[in-house]
């Protein structure tokens, strides 16, 4: 018999989690997996396609060929290039036969307009980083810290009361000192559950979070209208008619009034914009679906930590409206599951609960981590067969 007592000891003594060596409080992750994917690409896209279209001009050198008179020189042409390239000034004739000048110059500064868009991107996310990320950090490494130390107080009584049985104690009363403990709601954890408690009636984080979203919706709206406005004004006038006569060519006779020129790079700023608009249309619903998930509870995290004596009113106040500080913070909390040590082993033990045959006598961890360690549940707890506590 003592050696399945000390077996039992040594099963307990290894379910209990190590006191970590240092703080967890760095490795946290503050930003959610969609988040991050939908700031790579917005930010990360423009800056890939200004950096193509730099290419593009550095490689091909003169964005700009202008059909100057055969009588001109090399060096006449190149003026006209130059010239035709600086103003940008496409001149049509309209209805009475007058001609008007139309500004070209969308196309020059649409390269540097691209790293207005990729700064613009990255502003909701400065703003989420210096507004909620510090005070989420501090929030998730409490919390996280409490659910693993909640997890080992639960052990740890288990441990007790295995002490107290090899001391000779009627297991009889041991189980009824035990439910009358989980009545009176000796087991609950005071200092957690009122933390969570003050998070649903706060809206701080759900606020910066939502208007995050809804700049960076903005702007990724603005984008696209700016496009749409560049296709419809300049991206099919690849060619144009140049004026010619300013500065050192005003004053000549033999000179035309324009010449007729092409953009080189036309295809290429096409091609940019349609790619660019077209990411973002797409990125829009993500965005919006993802907001969404601020109006319904994510209990899959609080429902395994149910194994815990008296955790269960965690998930009956949580009938209020969803839209508050506490249902981000779940979803935080998921993506920084691999932080919560305690959540792996309960499970397990979750899992290994469902399986068993007798599951009206196994409640919480405590019911379970007896059972393992070898206690005899004798008395089955009636206030636990719909999987609440009385």
């Amino acid at each position: 018999m003592s050696i399945a007592h000390r077996a039992g000891e040594y099963m307990l003594s290894d379910a209990l989690l190590p006191d970590p060596n240092g703080s967890s409080a760095k490795g946290l992750r503050l930003e959610l997996p969609c988040d991050r994917m939908v700031k790579f690409v917005t930010v990360g896209l423009p800056l890939l396609l200004v950096s193509l279209a730099f290419a593009r001009e550095f490689s091909a050198g003169s964005q700009i060929n202008c059909f100057s008179p055969g009588n001109f020189t090399g060096k006449q042409s190149a003026y006209v290039d130059a010239v035709c390239w600086d103003s940008l000034l496409h001149y049509d004739a309209d209805i009475v036969g007058e001609s008007r000048p139309k500004s070209l110059w969308i196309l020059k500064v649409f390269p540097y307009s691209l790293l207005m868009i990729a700064v613009a991107m990255y502003l909701p996310y400065l703003i989420w980083r210096y507004s909620a990320a510090p005070s989420l950090n501090c929030d998730l490494f409490f919390i996280i810290d409490e659910l693993d130390k909640s997890y080992n107080r639960s052990i740890r009584l288990v441990q007790h009361m295995v002490k107290l049985q090899q001391s000779g104690t009627d297991p009889d009363e041991l189980w009824e000192e035990y439910d009358k403990a989980r009545r009176e709601r000796y087991f609950e954890f005071p200092l957690l559950e009122r933390y969570l408690t003050c998070k649903q009636r706060s809206h701080y984080l759900v606020g910066i979070y939502i208007l995050k979203n809804l700049v960076l919706l903005s702007f990724m709206a603005a984008t696209c209208l700016y496009l749409g406005y560049c296709h419809m004004s300049v991206f099919f006038q690849d060619e144009f008619s140049c004026s010619i006569k300013t500065g050192l060519l005003q004053n000549k006779p033999h000179i035309p009034d324009s010449v007729p020129c092409k953009l080189l790079f036309f295809s290429v700023f096409q091609t940019i914009s349609i790619c660019l608009g077209t990411v973002y249309v797409l990125l829009g619903p993500i965005v919006l679906y993802h907001l969404f998930h601020l109006f319904q509870w994510d209990k899959r995290l609080l429902s395994i930590y149910e194994m815990l004596p008296a955790f269960d009113l965690l998930s009956r106040k949580m009938l209020t409206c969803p839209l508050n500080d506490l249902n981000i913070i779940l979803l935080f909390l998921r993506t920084n599951i691999s932080e919560v040590k305690s959540f792996s082993r309960l499970s397990v033990l979750c899992t290994l609960k469902d399986v068993t045959a007798d599951k009206e006598s196994i409640d919480t961890v405590v019911d379970f981590m007896t059972l393992l360690a070898g206690l005899e549940m004798s008395k089955p707890k009636p206030f636990c067969t719909d999987g609440n506590s009385g």
